[in-house]
Order: structure tokens, then sequence, then C-alpha cells
């Protein structure tokens, strides 16, 4: 039996599953939810069977093997597509960024700042998204060039398709309120603050000795994404946290950083792409301004320690 397939249908399958319902997806993709919900029986017709279970969203295994479908079908697209561009040549048209919430909030805004000084015809697009969120839609074609992260004791394998440069290094620092009585040292042990102490985030600790991994009751238990809040509530005198160099690079007056005592933990950053023989020639731009910003800061550190002349970093 040969089985044939419309892509559109596999695209709304897809749709549905990463949104979790038929009319998150109708709204996407600009159909009416009858119209999401006449793609799927047309799929499931095809089959012979249920490829996905309504209430609550979950697919059957014919419908996994579908949505296995429909991601091939559509790397191999964005990859024809990017080529197709690439032999366009010309610095025109769009080029789409995505990036998680610091890295979209530090290092994207003077990239995309230097290639507007040197490209002004260039449409930029910037996306911060959920770091799972950033491969899947760069393998979609949603996005040309997405900043995303691992850390050095958990390193991450880039899923097949993409292409993954390292970019920079973030060290994770301990933060403390600028009155907190180890705020004046060198360097600080996580295991020299008391378990009440700490503002919980998402920093991934590893196996690190931690006394507030697992603490169910710490002085301030945070929910949420951005290090930027954590960052404001130990400035406020409420508690320790444990954040990345990228979300200090502002710190507020009342929060002082310091480097962690012992083994360093690492969150790595890097660029991802489509793995094609050629990109588009505002994707190599754009990819390239990102690793000068980083390099520029990389010189900032230095002229810090007196080993290097200063530059702005950012400034073209």
């Amino acid at each position: 039996m040969r089985w044939q397939f419309d892509p559109r249908h596999l695209r709304t399958l897809e749709a549905i599953t990463r949104l979790g319902s038929f009319a998150a997806a109708a709204d996407e993709l600009g159909y009416t939810q009858s119209a999401v919900s006449q793609q799927v029986a047309e799929l499931e017709r095809r089959v012979g069977g249920r490829v996905v279970v309504r209430r609550p969203v979950r697919l059957t295994q014919a419908g996994r093997i579908l949505l296995d479908a429909e991601a091939a079908v559509s790397t191999a697209m964005s990859a024809a597509a990017t080529e197709l561009a690439s032999l366009a040549g010309g610095t025109t048209g769009v080029v789409r960024l995505g990036a998680f919430i610091s890295a979209g909030a530090t290092i994207a805004p003077p990239a995309l700042a230097r290639l507007r000084a040197t490209h002004p015809a260039l449409h930029l697009v910037l996306r911060e998204l959920e770091q799972t969120d950033l491969h899947p839609a760069v393998l979609r074609g949603d996005l040309d060039l997405a900043i995303t992260f691992d850390y050095a004791h958990a390193p991450l394998v880039a899923p097949p398709g993409i292409r993954q440069t390292h970019l920079l290094d973030d060290a994770i620092m301990v933060v403390l309120p600028r009155s907190h009585p180890l705020a004046g040292s060198a360097s600080v042990s996580p295991t020299d603050i008391g378990s009440a102490e700490w503002v919980n985030t998402n920093v991934d600790v590893a196996g690190l000795s931690v006394q507030s991994a697992g603490n169910p009751s710490p002085a301030l238990d945070f929910e949420g994404q951005d290090f930027r809040t954590a960052l404001n509530l130990v400035a406020a005198g409420l508690g320790v946290a444990l954040l990345p160099s990228l979300a200090l690079r502002d710190p507020p007056h009342g929060a002082v950083s310091r480097p962690m005592a012992g083994a360093p933990l690492v969150r790595r950053l890097h660029t991802a792409r489509l793995d094609t023989a050629r990109a588009p020639t505002p994707v190599d731009l754009l990819e390239a301004c990102l690793h000068d910003v980083v390099a520029d800061w990389a010189v900032v550190a230095d002229w810090a320690t007196g080993t290097q002349s200063r530059t702005t970093p950012g400034v073209p």
C-alpha cells in the first residue's frame, strides 16, 4: 500500500502537537478551527485510524510516525530554501534571529545594531523563545539563526540538520545582596550559604553540593524564566542566587556577584543554523556580528585586568 499525504496536513499536525490545542494551531496557521479538524480527519481517513487524541491533545503511535515524517520534510524544505536563497546572493530581505531571554536582552541588540549599521536594507527579526523551542524553529525554517546554550557538565548534542558553533563561555556566579557578610569575599562557595538564603533559579547546578538543592522552604521560592527578576530580588535583600554572568552585565546597585570557589559551573552559548553547504549572505553577516560582539566583550574583560586596551562593546 502506498501512502500519500498533503504536507500542509502534516504541518497542521505538528502545530497541534507543539501548541497543545486545535485552536492555537488554527490561530498560528491562519486557519479556522474547523479547517484544522478537517485536515486531521483527512489524515485519519488516509491512515485508517486515530492520529491524535483530542482531550488532552496527544499523539497516537500513528501520529508520532507522521510527526517524524513532517520533521524530515520540513527540515529538507528549509535546507533547500536556505541554499536557494544563498544562490540568489545579495544583502536584502529578512533575517530572523531567535534567542533565549538573557541572550536576547544582551548579545542580540548590539549584534543587530552592527548589522543594521552596515546593511540598512535588511529587515531584522528577533524572537525570544524557550531554549527547547529554538532548534525546532530553525529546523522548521521559522528562524535563520539561533542562540542556544548547554552546560559544560551536561553537553547537548545538536539534532541532525543543525550546525552548532561555540559562541561564549558564560560562568555561573554567586550573587549576593551588597549587605551580605560574604559580599566582600574574592570568591564564594555555595556551601557557605545557608539553605534558607537561596532564591531558586533554573540554573543547572549538576552535582554541586548546594544546600538549597531539594530544600522545600527557601527564603523565597521564585518561579520564572527571567534571570533579571531573580537579580532584582537579590538586590532587594531577599536572598542569594546562582546566575549566569550574561545576566549580570548591568547589575542593580544592591547586588554584587562573586566567582564560585572551587570548580566553576559554566553555561556554554552557541549559534545554531541549518547544516547546509551554503547560507544566505545576511545569515553569515549576522552570525559574524554575534561573534564580533562577544569578542569585544572579551577585550573589555581583559582591559579590566590591565592586559588589553579598552573598547566599547556593541559599537561598530
